[in-house]
């Protein structure tokens, strides 16, 4: 027999005590009425009783696993025809661009996903700072991007733009984002960066350095947007838009239309995170290989948009 600890007393009492119970309440009502049929009335009542709570909880669990059934059915469904027209569009593409305007930043929302902003380019995205930062960033000569931690900045042979303009549609500001390198909290910093000269990949990492911008905005710029319809947010299912635009034209070069949705419909059961899971089921996929894409937008800008080489 498997014994379950501790923990195992404690469910044996209230097994004993529920069985007690029950015998109990079954003598009471042989012995409370006086005539047989009153006895056998009152112990049908009883067993009435009895057997009515735990099939009132049987029938509220069936209910609720067929409500679970028809909502994911239904959020199936929806996935399903929204991915007809999902999938990534290049209708044009221009040579040596040098810089792009954003004309919306990605925020970070914490831990309410339902009141994500776009949820499926968000899951593929950085946020906040880090978001203009994903264009700026160069690639070494595998095509890795300089994410995370810290490199020696010869490694890097392949530029990102040359600065970004990003609009706040919170209060319509546009900065300008260009590339700065943080040589970290060392007490020589003239010691850093000859190290870094040196080839010492501890030495620095890659940030952004963010000031007013002095204008004109950059002719080509980009975009995200939501899809999503509250009907959609309700089952757990969430679209996106992302194009590359030619501002001076008012011109579509390129646009990605994405979908996913979350099989759990929401459940944050052992911790887990409803958008993230929805990777698993998307289109276009968002998987690559064994892994999830990252910075998306920066890497179908980039077919697009080819960067200028210096």
């Amino acid at each position: 027999m498997i014994e379950l600890g501790p923990g195992a007393d404690v469910i044996r009492g209230i097994g004993i005590l529920t069985w007690l119970f029950i015998v109990g309440a079954l003598i009471w009502a042989w012995s409370k009425p006086r005539t047989r049929v009153g006895k056998y009335l009152a112990v049908a009542t009883v067993l009435g009783l009895l057997a009515a709570f735990p099939g009132r909880w049987a029938w509220e669990r069936q209910q609720a696993l067929s409500s679970h059934r028809a909502s994911l059915a239904k959020a199936r469904a929806i996935f399903q025809e929204r991915c007809k027209n999902a999938g990534e569009k290049i209708y044009r593409t221009v040579e040596g661009v040098e810089a792009i305007a954003i004309l919306r930043k990605r925020r970070y929302v914490d831990t309410w996903p339902q009141i994500m902003e776009d949820p499926f380019g968000a899951a593929g995205n950085p946020w906040e700072s880090d978001y203009p930062l994903s264009f700026l960033l160069p690639r070494n000569k595998d095509g890795q991007l300089a994410w995370g931690g810290y490199a020696h900045e010869k490694a890097w042979n392949r530029p990102g733009y040359a600065y970004v303009d990003l609009r706040d549609q919170d209060d319509d500001s546009i900065s300008r984002y260009t590339l700065a390198v943080d040589f970290g909290k060392q007490d020589d910093e003239q010691k850093s960066k000859e190290n870094a000269d040196a080839g010492d990949s501890r030495s620095y990492r890659f940030v952004v350095n963010k000031s007013p911008s002095p204008g004109p905005m950059p002719r080509y710029g980009v975009i995200f947007e939501d899809l999503t319809t509250p009907e959609e947010r309700a089952l757990w299912v969430a679209g996106g838009a992302f194009r590359v635009l030619d501002l001076e034209r008012n011109e579509v070069l390129g646009e990605r239309i994405g979908y996913f949705m979350d099989g759990g419909l929401g459940s944050a059961a052992t911790a887990r995170m409803p958008w993230i899971a929805a990777k698993r089921l998307s289109c276009p996929d968002y998987g690559v290989g064994d892994k999830y894409r990252e910075n998306w937008d920066r890497e179908f800008t980039e077919q697009v948009l080819k960067i200028k080489n210096p």
